[in-house]
């Protein structure tokens, strides 16, 4: 099909049938019940990943911790610092690199993602029974597909443009 008919049959189809728009919606719905949830422990879903992803891994830089909850490395600087007030976590300086700030959790915030984990997970058991086996495995890996090939598309559209040959 050329783009001129694939635009025309586009613009003649409901946008929800877009899975892009699907996705989104998804999306929406997820972080609205997320935020919910979390609203009640005064926490945030940047913070909520951040506590998960160090119950998880065990200390992490700011870096590494802004890559695994997809934020930029000056908003988890504030994240951060804004948990550390908190006692949600603490930061010392790594034995490795005298610059880097390692994050851990406290006591306090292990016991706090304790409780929301709680609640979170009733959405996660909800959504995993909605299914069955198969098609939990299914949307998984489809999932996943969609995710990369929308990274790959990401990357592709901020790339900079080739210099035409002169």
């Amino acid at each position: 099909m050329n783009l001129a008919m694939e635009w025309e049959c586009a613009m003649e189809a409901p946008v929800e049938n877009d899975l892009c728009t699907r996705i989104r919606r998804s999306e929406q719905a997820l972080m609205a019940h997320h935020e919910a949830v979390l609203r009640a422990y005064g926490l945030t879903m940047t913070q909520y990943t951040v506590l998960l992803v160090l119950s998880r891994e065990g200390g992490m830089s700011g870096a590494q911790l802004a890559r695994s909850c997809g934020v930029t490395q000056q908003s988890m600087s504030s994240v951060l610092t804004n948990m550390e007030t908190k006692e949600l976590i603490r930061r010392e300086t790594s034995p490795v690199h005298a610059k880097v700030q390692i994050a851990t959790l406290t006591d306090e915030g292990r016991a706090l993602l304790d409780r929301a984990y709680q609640e979170v997970i009733v959405l996660e058991r909800a959504l995993t029974d909605a299914f069955t086996p198969s098609e939990h495995a299914a949307l998984c890996a489809l999932l996943e597909r969609a995710t990369t090939v929308l990274i790959q598309q990401t990357r592709h559209a901020t790339a900079p443009p080739a210099q035409a040959d002169r």
